[in-house]
């Protein structure tokens, strides 16, 4: 936890809004997101975990103009000017079935693109483990953190970090050859905060179907976008890397077929996966 983190107060700094959720009864919820609206942050992640500490904060989503020293997967930094791009960190305290982080970056990952391929009506993948991709370029990243309190107190927070405004010409003076936003591939004018506004609500519902139960219909949209199902791929995992051909995805891992040979690879311990 960084100086950030303590010395914020989020309803002094923040502006406070709610919005319907289907989070009732969950962790002591009242079944609405209480929104946190800051115009300036170094991380948004860091905020939701400076509340994790608590059940009754379920459901609370930070949202931020400009974020200046934010967090990507593997330490990188994730930055972001002023009304450029929709930052978001939700933290929730799921039931154990849900804290995998596999899962919960699969649901943060198949709602953005779900959204993003409804803004632009272009086709829209997932890179593993965490970004999202529109022609090879990448519009969103995310990260997921957690913190345990206690044996039944885990806390994960989902960050997002979604390129909405930003030109090409802005990301190729910054040397962002591979990065976009939704405005390079759309005419269309965008706002950020509407966009928070459908991103939160893809996530709400499909949040509701995971509480029920229904981890089928997340598990078959995420392995469409991530795609390369019999393929050769190469595996990075944690001490190794394999290659193989690609049999099949699941929240219960990834199976390869390695010189005539089934390999099982459980999602968390895979780095990288590519053609």
């Amino acid at each position: 936890m960084n100086d950030e983190s303590k010395s914020l107060e989020p309803e002094a700094q923040a502006r406070v809004r709610s919005a319907p959720s289907s989070l009732a009864g969950a962790s002591g919820s009242d079944g609405q997101w209480r929104i946190l609206v800051f115009d300036s942050v170094e991380s948004t992640n860091t905020i939701a975990l400076g509340l994790a500490d608590d059940p009754a904060n379920h459901g609370t989503v930070i949202l931020a103009r400009e974020q200046t020293a934010g967090r990507g997967q593997y330490g990188r930094s994730w930055l972001a000017p002023a009304d450029s791009s929709v930052l978001m960190s939700v933290l929730l305290f799921p039931p154990p079935a849900l804290r995998r982080p596999v899962l919960l970056t699969a649901w943060a990952a198949v709602s953005v693109c779900d959204l993003c391929r409804q803004l632009t009506g272009l086709p829209v993948r997932i890179k593993w483990p965490n970004d999202v991709m529109i022609q090879d370029r990448k519009v969103c990243g995310i990260l997921i953190e957690q913190r345990a309190s206690g044996p039944d107190k885990v806390a994960s927070v989902a960050g997002i970090g979604l390129n909405v405004t930003q030109s090409a010409t802005a990301f190729a003076q910054a040397g962002l050859m591979e990065a976009a936003s939704l405005a390079v591939f759309s005419d269309r004018v965008f706002h950020c905060r509407r966009i928070a506004e459908e991103l939160l609500g893809r996530l709400d519902a499909e949040y509701r179907r995971l509480v029920e139960g229904d981890l089928s219909s997340l598990e078959v949209r995420w392995k469409n976008y991530l795609g390369l199902l019999g393929t050769q791929v190469t595996v990075a995992c944690l001490k190794e890397t394999r290659q193989g051909r690609l049999l099949d995805v699941s929240f219960a891992g990834l199976e390869l077929e390695v010189g005539g040979e089934r390999v099982r690879l459980q999602p968390e311990m895979v780095r990288h996966l590519s053609p």
